[in-house]
């Protein structure tokens, strides 16, 4: 591991260790803010779509079918 060409580059074990800490730290802040910005764009262009009431009546009719297939009598 010593003869490594990082290590030389890096002069020493710890400095890679460093380096590849820092690395980590970057990229998973980079994911994070990456992929709140992309679920709340995302939130914000279905918001403007009116599909939640198709959506209601598809869920409300797959309640029904379970309450059915389960023997007891819908509310």
């Amino acid at each position: 591991m010593v003869g490594h060409r990082i290590v030389r580059i890096h002069d020493s074990v710890l400095k890679v260790m460093l380096f590849q800490f820092m690395r980590g730290l970057a990229f998973g802040l980079g994911t994070v803010i990456g992929a709140s910005i992309l679920v709340s764009v995302l939130v914000a262009v279905l918001a403007r779509i009116e599909f939640v009431p198709l959506l209601g009546d598809l869920a409300g009719r797959v309640i029904e079918q379970i309450e059915e297939a389960q023997g007891q009598p819908p509310p």
